[in-house]
């Protein structure tokens, strides 16, 4: 039995994962009304899209929703699951994407400011499926770690747990992961603010590629205009009316991009046609590798002299964060944040060039490279 699936326009290859099951009508993300998918079976959307009572108010049939985003904070589960219509997400979809965007502003902020990454300290605020991976590749490249996440530190006792205020006081590199959590034992909604900003050392870089919020971004103003430091912003609170006075102060800004690359996005759209195939009990019939387009760069061979200094020249070859702070930059003003979005340029992760060589560093494994 065919379903009537609607699906977020920018969600690459829905239509080719999820044709067999039922038509695939495509919606704008930002602006779909209620009207729009009063008949809808199957919702896919993005974190653009609050799923709610309100969305939902003249749609009767609904059976399934996903969303194909690590963060689940736009989705009304509780409202879900009294009208009994399933939900999944996609938790570590584009993992991978963030850590070569948070890589790629790491490398570039040590050429600017000439640092060297081994003497730095880099504290991690959030250590699920984005930071975790951030971890291990900071490792790899001999940086030294904190690590920040109390509902971990809740159920690990060995997860090496430091408490986000001692952290502020000792890292020299701040990159946030956590989702966006306004209640609870851990909220994270203005989790870098006023307070907490005054604790930073003078020269502390910031990276947010999370949620938006998670930094008061109005306090964030008001710090930068009294003392200047490192600051790369993908995530800005009220997304897309952004606050544009932040930008001459930031290092690295785009347009909520760092997990566009894309096998972070199809990878998204396969994970929810999987849940969607369990829960109609069907065998899945499409695979992510038969879909996705051969890479510009197939494969690179390195020689034996080939060593931790190289890998940032490899990396940027595949992908440098300065092309989109540029595109940022030019377009934000004329053309707007949901524009830039829309209009990302394709980039690959690292894993879609296969190296080759007699000896391939073992480490290279644990900054997403694959031999």
């Amino acid at each position: 039995m065919l379903m009537k699936i609607y699906a977020d326009e920018n969600m690459p290859l829905v239509a080719e994962f999820f044709s067999h099951l039922g038509p695939v009508t495509l919606f704008n993300g930002r602006t779909v009304t209620p009207g729009e998918l009063a008949d809808a079976e199957v919702l896919l959307v993005r974190s653009v899209t609050p799923v709610n009572q309100a969305l939902l108010t003249e749609n009767k049939a609904l059976r399934f929703v996903g969303t194909a985003t690590i963060g689940m904070d736009h989705i009304d589960q509780s409202y879900l699951a009294g009208r009994n219509i399933s939900f999944c997400s996609a938790p570590g979809c584009n993992a991978q994407s963030v850590v070569e965007y948070v890589l790629s502003a790491l490398w570039y902020l040590a050429e600017k400011y000439q640092w060297q990454l081994s003497s730095k300290t880099l504290g991690i605020v959030g250590v699920g499926h984005i930071g975790q991976r951030l971890a291990e590749a900071a490792a790899a490249l001999n940086i030294q770690l904190l690590l920040c996440d109390p509902p971990r530190a809740a159920i690990e006792a060995d997860f090496t747990h430091t408490s986000f205020t001692e952290l502020c006081r000792q890292a020299d590199i701040i990159s946030f992961h956590t989702p966006m959590v306004k209640t609870g034992l851990a909220p994270s909604w203005h989790l870098l603010n006023a307070q907490t900003l005054a604790l930073l050392k003078p020269d502390c870089a910031l990276i947010n590629a999370s949620r938006g919020a998670v930094i008061d971004n109005q306090a964030l103003l008001q710090a930068l205009q009294q003392q200047p430091r490192p600051v790369v912003l993908d995530v800005w609170e009220q997304e897309p009316d952004i606050q544009l006075s932040l930008l001459p102060h930031l290092d690295i800004a785009t347009a909520h991009i760092a997990g566009h690359s894309i096998e972070g996005k199809a990878r998204g759209t396969a994970m929810l046609y999987q849940q969607l195939c369990q829960m109609l009990g069907q065998a899945p019939i499409m695979q992510l590798a038969n879909l996705l387009a051969t890479p510009a760069v197939e494969k690179i061979q390195i020689s034996e002299n080939f060593g931790l200094p190289d890998v940032q020249n490899l990396a940027r070859m595949l992908y440098d964060v300065r092309r989109d702070d540029a595109l940022f930059r030019f377009h934000i003003q004329r053309e707007g944040f949901d524009w830039l979005r829309k209009s990302y340029p394709p980039r690959r992760e690292f894993g879609s060039v296969q190296l080759t060589g007699s000896k391939i560093p073992l480490w290279m494994a644990q900054l997403g490279f694959t031999g």
